[in-house]
Order: structure tokens, then C-alpha cells, then sequence
């Protein structure tokens, strides 16, 4: 099988200079911390021409470099980004690996791609072109082993294609051990044995190495003398995260939206915490009623799993946007990168419900519209469906305690009044009946009748129920009221 190894040399020091635009020209460093005393991890060539190496001190570094620039690359930064570089290189090959131990070098199955693509050389060229274009310089190498296109990748630039996998094994040997990521205390004790090259590596008895090395550097001389290593490991590709909402009729309130959002992010974070991501930005498209789409970007400090902080950002940003026309749909999408164990933790722990603030909230709308603004249904016998419940107040929101059902069942929603309903021209079965909207269409199917009668202790009923289905979807419930030769819609159903 071919395969790709795409290599970014430096990558936290890659990640640095795409963070600090205009640093480039500067000697450039990365620090383990912040501070005078950090340990200097990474140089580009402007800081190494002025004496500056890997393992100094800032402070050293800097009275070697009066112009030295300095930041520090943390670990969750450089998982984010590798993250994101394997789902930008999943556009080029479904299959792509990202070592495990050394943050910049990819591996991606290339079997196949000939069919789509000229050459590999044109496919090679156009991912460097658009790793390019986000700031990434790297290296690609196309050949037949995962050790050999890494180990010559470390010393090329731009594309280099191998077609024979003999002539690739024996230039691999040719790449010196320094370019490779080794401890450096074993790559130092190799130098006094005269060991330089991968090939003068590979002459080293594999036995011996073994057992004064360990198991990884007898695993290391297999790979370098030729053996094909594990199968490529492809990372997971994860489908796009969006949610879909329309509103009618369309709307112009800001907090209408911020609520709408609302209900859209807990199911957006479930589906990030289940992969175990967290989000990193909400990307929403407005489609507005008769104008051009208006969309936002919201991008927190860090990825997050946290609800009401991505509220806030959402209302901010809202509260900047002018609306040319209501909105009648919204729609959000998620972009994830790696979440924190702890992260992972707090969010599975957080109840989905704040039932204190909830309480809170109604307490304030009781204050504001009188005791009776907030009520729940209570269920009561009764003959006729609008008189089977009664509302009562509602002092406190209990945690709901729903029962166990074999199977999902439809829910009827009554209007508080039935809605007079445009009787039919000739019967219900009719599909030239416009229901009282016209925007749900006419009635394409029913059901019923489902005959319901008596109450001739108070005054005599006579009704009979149909379920209806229009052209829209929408499934109604309505009946004809027989004595008053009247249609009504007493709800719909879910």
C-alpha cells in the first residue's frame, strides 16, 4: 500500500509564528514557561544563527539575541491543531494518522487517488498549496513504508514520490540519526559508536540493541532495515455537528433568538462531549424573510463544554447585529477540538437542568404578572377533552419523573379555546379543504370519525373527531361540532 507522510517540522515553533504574525523576520523562540528562567524548546534559524539552542534558558537566550521573541506553545494548543490539520487532511484522504509521539507528521493512504487526481505529484502539490495557505510548511513524502517516508521527509522539502520501495529503503538509510526524533541520550551514545546514519543503524546486531536499549530500540531497527510496521491506524472522521430551527412567524426578537439558540446547544455539546471534543465555534446562518442571510461567528477563549458561557458570547453578539427582516430560520453549527479529561468530567456530572435558577426565574415572573401567570396542568375526569385537566398554580419545578413506555406515543396539545375552522365544500375527504391557515395547506388525508356524545346532565354533545394530515405535515385534530354544524381544531398532534 502507498502512503503519504506529511511533515511540519517545528511544529510547536509553526504554531508560535502563525499566532505572532510579523515575528517571522525575528529570532524566534518557544519556551516551556513564561518566565525568565524557561527552558527554550524550539528556534527557528534567525535565533540558531545568533547562538541561540534548544535547552537554554530565556534569559541566556536573550543576551545572545537582543531581538529574541519569545511565547509559550501549550500541549492542549498543539492537540487543537493537530486535530484540526487531520480533519483539513481528511479533505485530500478519508484515512489519515497523526503520530502519536511527535506533534507534525501525518501519514494518509493514497491507494486509490490516482482515479481522482492527474498524478499523485498534482495531489501532492495541491495539499501543500492548501496547508500553504493556512500558514503550514511542510514536507510530503510518498512511498511505501510508514518509517521510511517519515525518516526522509525529516530531510526534504516540497513533494518527493517514490515508486520503488527498494530505492526508498535504501535512501531512508542514507538520513542521518539527528533528524530523527530519538532521545538524546541514546541518539549520544550511538554517536560514540560511530553511529550516524539510519544504514549504519540498521547494521547494529537487533539482538543486542534489545537488550541494552529495550524493546523500543529493537522495534526501531526493524522498522529502519525494512519491515512494513503496523497497518496505517485512520483517526476518526466526525460527521458535521448542526442543528436546524424555523420560526414562524418569522422573528425579530433578540432574546426570541438567544432563546432559540439556547434550546439548539444542548444537544450540539452532548454530540461534541460524546466524541470527546469540546466546542471551539458556533457558526450561525440567520435566513432572513425576504432579505440576504446574515451569519455569525462565535469563538470562546478556549473550547468549552460550558452552556451559559456560550449564552453570554451568543447575546453579545446578537445584541451587535442589525437585522434587516425577521428570521424564519436559524441554523447552528458546531466545530469541535480535543476536551480536557477534567473537561469530559464536569460536563457528564452537570445535571442538564438547573432547577434553582428555573425556580428563581419563576419566581420573578410571579412578582411581575400575578400568582396566577404560572400554572400547571392537573388531570381530572371528565367527559369532554377540554374539561380532563384543570390548571393549578405552580409554587416550585420538581425534577420530572416520566414513566417507562414500551413504545413512544403521540402527543395531542389542546388550544385553550377550539379555533373555528372554514367548513368544507363538499366533505372532509376532500383535498380542496383550506384549513383556516393557508400556509399548512389543504387537507391531503384523514382519519375517523371517532363519534363522541352525551353530557345531557348539563347540555347534550354531539361530536365527531377526525385526525387530519395536511400538505405541510401538519397532523391536526379537529371534530364537527354535529348540533352547531360546525368544524373546530381543538389541537395538534406531535
Amino acid at each position: 500500500m502507498q502512503m503519504a507522510c506529511i511533515y511540519a517540522p517545528a511544529f510547536p515553533l509553526q504554531l508560535l509564528l502563525r499566532r505572532s504574525e510579523g515575528w517571522w523576520r525575528h529570532p524566534v523562540a518557544v519556551v516551556e514557561d513564561d518566565r525568565p528562567q524557561g527552558v527554550i524548546t524550539w528556534v527557528n534559524e534567525a535565533a540558531r544563527r545568533s547562538g541561540v539552542l534548544p535547552g537554554m534558558r530565556y534569559a541566556a537566550g536573550l543576551s545572545l539575541a537582543a531581538g529574541l521573541r519569545a511565547g509559550v506553545v501549550s500541549p492542549s494548543e498543539i492537540a487543537e491543531s493537530i486535530e484540526a490539520l487531520t480533519q483539513r487532511l481528511q479533505r485530500f484522504s478519508p484515512d489519515v494518522e497523526p503520530a502519536a509521539d511527535e506533534a507534525g507528521i501525518f501519514w494518509l493512504n493514497v491507494e486509490g487517488l490516482k482515479g481522482l487526481f492527474p498524478s499523485l505529484q498534482r495531489w501532492a502539490n495541491r495539499l501543500r498549496g492548501a496547508l500553504r495557505d493556512e500558514r503550514f510548511e511542510v514536507a510530503v513524502v510518498i512511498g511505501f513504508r510508514r518509517f521510511t517516508t517519515y525518516a526522509l521527509a525529516t530531510c526534504h522539502q516540497g513533494v518527493t514520490i517514490f515508486d520503488d520501495a527498494e530505492l526508498e529503503l535504501s535512501r531512508a538509510q542514507q538520513v542521518p540519526l539527528a533528524r530523527l526524533d530519538l532521545e538524546p541520550k541514546f541518539r549520544d551514545l550511538l554517536a560514540k559508536l560511530g553511529v550516524h546514519t539510519v544504514g549504519q543503524f540498521v547494521r547494529l546486531p537487533e539482538r543486542g540493541l534489545t537488550d541494552r536499549f529495550g524493546a523500543r530500540a529493537g522495534a526501531l531497527h526493524r522498522l529502519a532495515a525494512g519491515e512494513a510496521g503496523t497497518p496505517l491506524r485512520a483517526a476518526p472522521m466526525f460527521e458535521e455537528l448542526a442543528a436546524r430551527r424555523e420560526l414562524e412567524p418569522p422573528v425579530f426578537s433578540t432574546t426570541h433568538l438567544l432563546f432559540t439558540i439556547k434550546s439548539m446547544l444542548p444537544e450540539l455539546l452532548e454530540a461534541l462531549a460524546s466524541q470527546g471534543r469540546a466546542l471551539a465555534s458556533l457558526h450561525l446562518t440567520l435566513n432572513l424573510d425576504h432579505a440576504e442571510p446574515v451569519e455569525l461567528s462565535i469563538h470562546p477563549a478556549s473550547p468549552t463544554l460550558v452552556e451559559m458561557q456560550l449564552i453570554d458570547l451568543v447575546r453579545l453578539k446578537l445584541e451587535s447585529t442589525q437585522l434587516a427582516a425577521g428570521v424564519e430560520e436559524l441554523r447552528a453549527r458546531a466545530d469541535g477540538a480535543v476536551a480536557t479529561r477534567e473537561q469530559l468530567g464536569l460536563f457528564a456530572d452537570r445535571p442538564r437542568r438547573d432547577y434553582a435558577a428555573a425556580n428563581r426565574a419563576l419566581a420573578r415572573v410571579r412578582a411581575e404578572l400575578g400568582e396566577q401567570s404560572v400554572v400547571r396542568a392537573r388531570l381530572k375526569e371528565g367527559h369532554l377533552p377540554e374539561a380532563q385537566f384543570s390548571w393549578e398554580p405552580l409554587i416550585e419545578l420538581q425534577p420530572a419523573c416520566p414513566r417507562r413506555t414500551p413504545e413512544p406515543f403521540l402527543i395531542r396539545r389542546f388550544h385553550k379555546r377550539p379555533v373555528a375552522l372554514t367548513p368544507p365544500s363538499r366533505n372532509l375527504r376532500n383535498d380542496s379543504w383550506n384549513l383556516s391557515n393557508p400556509r399548512i395547506g389543504s387537507v391531503v388525508r384523514s382519519v375517523g370519525p371517532y363519534v363522541l356524545s352525551g353530557g345531557w346532565w348539563q347540555a347534550e354533545v354531539s361530536r365527531a373527531y377526525h385526525f387530519v394530515e395536511t400538505q405541510r405535515g401538519d397532523l391536526l385534530w379537529i371534530y364537527l361540532d354535529k348540533r352547531r354544524r360546525r368544524w373546530f381544531l381543538q389541537g395538534e398532534v406531535e
